[in-house]
């Protein structure tokens, strides 16, 4: 009888993500370098972990924590499970690194709200992006998010400091730049901030324990808790774990990616509107434009490179911006935020009177929502200027005839500079019973009108 056929079974492949990394611009550093073909052959022979912290300093991460929450997105891609770690317990600590003074004590209470705040934010996105952005038939390895204080509730003090920092050298963690930039500063480090190093590290050895998370994945600035969390698994446990750093990014004006005018472009819709992260992505320089898409979006870098070839022929058109706006908002807010967004943009910036007229109460709220809303009874015969006193334009009679004539006063984004034309319905009133009007350049009335 002839020998049964042998059938082989699928082999799960990893891709190399230190390349993927690499040719997106996402990689400032991965260490041990001289051990990158080992990391390689584990990924395609072992299902590992991958893990990022955030610390619970708000209640809601901002655009700057995007680009590490894009390399947990490509590493879930490959195959890699993805582990968000928030620091309930580190985050009443504070890391020193990148910072000149001790953060003062943050209450339980506020704590606790800013932990569900940014377990939302990353839940959010990593659902979005298998929602809009993901179109294979492989699934994603599902992210979990883990709140570090679990690691410590089943100890003491004598038996962590028994147990885990018996591994620890005083010269290295030291030698640390970020301990060492603070000891030579006046305001120094407090033993608290001093131990941070130490919770990082038992962090990642918790995670490759139960987890098998073999690589942390962070921003430039982690370097040294990263190797304070090498040196601890190869003493504790000799094995060969991976650091991965990804690069800083900074605007034109030099302040960290994620700041408009100096305030932070939240991921949170209640803290920053989908609209706002549009419009901020969209007013993006050209020249960062092949650095922003590659690191910003999961579009295919031959198609990256033809959407910027449309792009530099008439850059006026700001293709490349619109793409990367839309595939940001995308992932942050969903097809509604994205939808909104682009609505907002033709409304406020292409004066579209037809989708100004289509969207309904509560949108024309997003859309603006640092605008006053009025309801009004209609009254046929009523003036603009009666109209713009009645609703509270102006301070003065004076102040409204003065600015009127001199352009200052908008309809539906239209000019209007006659105090005694007349509201007409089809023109000033829209068809969907609203009247947007603008006074200057940014204060914003929406008005909807009742009939008796």
């Amino acid at each position: 009888a002839a020998a049964p056929r042998m059938v082989k079974q699928p082999v799960r492949h990893y891709r190399n993500i230190v390349k993927l990394f690499t040719d997106r611009g996402l990689l400032q550093d991965v260490f041990p370098k001289d051990k990158v073909p080992q990391l390689i052959k584990l990924l395609e022979n072992k299902s590992v972990g991958i893990y990022a912290g955030f610390d619970p300093t708000a209640d809601s991460l901002h655009i700057g924590n995007l680009l590490v929450l894009m390399g947990l997105i490509h590493a879930q891609r490959s195959g890699i499970k993805p582990i968000a770690v928030i620091g309930g317990a580190t985050g009443r600590i504070g890391d020193p690194s990148g910072k000149s003074k001790e953060r003062p004590m943050m209450q339980q209470q506020i704590l606790d709200q800013n932990i569900a705040g940014i377990t939302g934010d990353i839940e959010r996105l990593f659902t979005n992006h298998e929602k809009y952005l993901w179109n294979r038939d492989k699934p994603l390895e599902p992210v979990k998010v883990i709140n570090n204080e679990d690691f410590y509730l089943d100890s003491n003090i004598i038996d962590f400091v028994s147990r885990v920092g018996s591994h620890f050298r005083l010269g290295p963690m030291l030698g640390r730049t970020s301990v060492k930039s603070r000891l030579e500063s006046d305001e120094g480090i407090s033993f608290t901030e001093f131990t941070y190093q130490i919770f990082q590290s038992y962090d990642w050895l918790r995670l490759l324990q139960s987890h098998d998370c073999y690589l942390q994945l962070g921003g430039s600035d982690q370097m040294g808790n990263i190797l304070a969390g090498q040196d601890l698994i190869s003493r504790s446990v000799d094995k060969l774990v991976f650091g991965l750093t990804m690069p800083l990014v900074l605007a034109e004006s030099g302040e960290k990616f994620g700041k408009s005018a100096g305030t932070p472009v939240w991921m949170n819709q209640n803290k920053t509107s989908a609209y706002t992260v549009y419009q901020y992505m969209l007013n993006q320089k050209d020249r960062d434009m092949p650095r922003m898409l590659k690191m910003f979006t999961f579009l295919p870098l031959p198609e990256i490179e033809a959407l910027l070839r449309k792009h530099e022929a008439k850059p006026e058109n700001r293709y490349a911006q619109e793409k990367l706006a839309e595939q940001v908002t995308l992932l942050l807010h969903g097809d509604q935020g994205l939808s909104l967004a682009q609505q907002s943009t033709r409304i406020l910036w292409h004066n579209d009177i037809t989708a100004l007229s289509q969207i309904s109460v509560e949108d024309s709220r997003a859309v603006l929502d640092q605008a006053q809303y009025v309801q009004k009874l209609y009254s046929s015969g009523i003036t603009m200027f009666d109209f713009a006193m009645s609703i509270g334009c102006f301070r003065s009679e004076r102040d409204a005839l003065r600015i009127i004539a001199a352009g200052g006063f908008y309809i539906n984004q239209v000019k209007t500079t006659n105090p005694e034309e007349v509201i007409v319905h089809g023109i000033h009133v829209l068809q969907n019973n609203l009247t947007l009007v603008r006074v200057g350049k940014k204060n914003y009335f929406i008005v909807e009108w009742f009939t008796s």
